[in-house]
């Protein structure tokens, strides 16, 4: 509760950590203390590309081959507490978040098991988070 209360307090008091929580709160599934996790492990974000912020979290696929040997495609490195921190808003974003359930939904229903769905959801929910914070702008459901 201290850390918490303390950690609050630092993005009161900075204008631009203020409106960055804001803006990253107002996703649907992307609650306080998720939007103080992405800020804090990755204070790049809202400058650099979707591409890149995925690449610095870890969720760009790597491929396993050798010469015709096929092997299935994994994802590793990048920053695994960000990987972590996004897991639970991901599966929350798939129930009250319009456009990732249409999306996690397209991905089940094409036989993609529903961890890796999550997955996918996760990686959505950063790039999301990235271009709104570099258009300084909030979520809006445009869904009636």
């Amino acid at each position: 509760m201290q850390v918490a209360a303390a950690v609050l307090s630092v993005i009161a008091q900075d204008e631009g950590l203020s409106e960055s929580t804001k803006i990253l709160s107002s996703i649907r599934g992307v609650a306080t203390v998720t939007a103080c996790a992405m800020l804090t492990e990755m204070p790049e974000l809202g400058t650099i590309s979707g591409k890149q912020a995925a690449s610095l979290a870890g969720w760009v696929p790597m491929s396993r081959q050798s010469g015709t040997w096929q092997g299935r495609e994994h994802i590793r490195g990048g920053r695994a507490v960000m990987r972590r921190s996004l897991y639970f808003p991901a599966v929350v974003a798939t129930r009250f978040n319009p456009d990732m359930k249409v999306k996690y939904d397209q991905f089940v229903a094409s036989g993609t098991c529903k961890k890796l769905a999550i997955t996918a959801i996760m990686r959505k929910l950063l790039v999301m988070a990235n271009s709104l914070l570099r258009d300084r702008r909030k979520w809006v459901d445009m869904r009636p």
